[in-house]
């Protein structure tokens, strides 16, 4: 589980009348052509075309307003709710050591959860061992926080840090600035009951060391993360975590930005406290 593998209506107008108009003198050489009047049955043809255009028209127009004692439109059910759509629910307000936490015990609560401890588990607060330890103190339920530890040390060697161009306590040079910064793009449910569940949250992610003599400039990459949670009374608590790529979209034509333009966004675009 290594770091680093880590864009109206159309307008029906009215109806349009097509009116034939006879040429004013008859291209064979006749008398001019006048007005002749209509027969009896032609009219009669011709107001019966009209009432059956209007009682289309009519029937048309009505959509789903048909009577609520109709026997379809007591049985009619409403489109089901896009499983990808949000949910409306607000992010929580609390922290705990800088974490969003106190997420509420449901599924969505877990969903919510597992999408913030992904933006903090994968950052650059990550690199400092120090930092480390308080984050995963904070996430990981008790059982499982010496285990998650040792994981997430064995990721951030000396040797690690040093090829990634940081010092061996995850110092950043002099004007360079190091980047790694998760984007949760959704995230679902592979199991869940009131005091575990499953979360797998789809992730794109920024990764290097922005900086003119860099040698790991900035990517992105794409990769899912999946979390066990457990329900620890007040809050959803990290059991284990797990890393794979992608779902990996095709890159977009975007222009590269300057080290400068990378680093300077980092410093002044704040994250999210993420909800389902």
């Amino acid at each position: 589980m290594s770091p680093a593998d880590e864009q109206g209506y159309s307008d029906y107008g009215d109806t349009g009348h097509t009116r034939t108009r006879l040429p004013d003198n008859d291209p064979y050489g006749g008398a001019p052509r006048r007005p002749t009047r209509s027969s009896s049955r032609g009219l009669i043809t011709v107001v019966g075309v009209v009432v059956l255009l209007i009682a289309a028209i009519a029937f048309a127009n009505r959509g789903d307003h048909s009577s609520a004692d109709s026997p379809t439109a007591s049985s009619r059910k409403p489109p089901a709710t896009d499983p990808t759509a949000a949910s409306g629910t607000r992010p929580v307000t609390t922290k705990t050591a800088g974490i969003p936490s106190n997420f509420p015990q449901t599924e969505q609560g877990a969903q919510s959860a597992a999408a913030n401890y992904a933006v903090v588990l994968w950052s650059d607060g990550m690199v400092d061992t120090t930092n480390r330890h308080r984050i995963v103190e904070a996430v990981a339920d008790p059982s499982a926080q010496q285990r998650l530890q040792t994981d997430f040390d064995a990721n951030y060697t000396a040797d690690f840090l040093k090829n990634i161009g940081l010092s061996p306590n995850g110092g950043t040079p002099q004007g360079d600035t190091f980047v790694n910064r998760t984007l949760p793009a959704g995230a679902k449910t592979t199991s869940y009951s009131s005091e575990a569940a499953t979360v797998e949250v789809w992730c794109n992610g920024l990764f290097g060391l922005a900086g003119e003599n860099s040698n790991t400039p900035v990517t992105s990459g794409w990769f899912t993360v999946t979390f066990k949670l457990k329900w620890n009374g007040s809050d959803w608590k990290v059991l284990d975590t797990s890393l794979k790529t992608g779902p990996t979209p095709i890159t977009g034509d975007n222009p590269v930005s300057s080290a400068d333009a990378i680093g300077k966004a980092v410093k002044e675009f704040g994250g999210f406290t993420y909800a389902r």
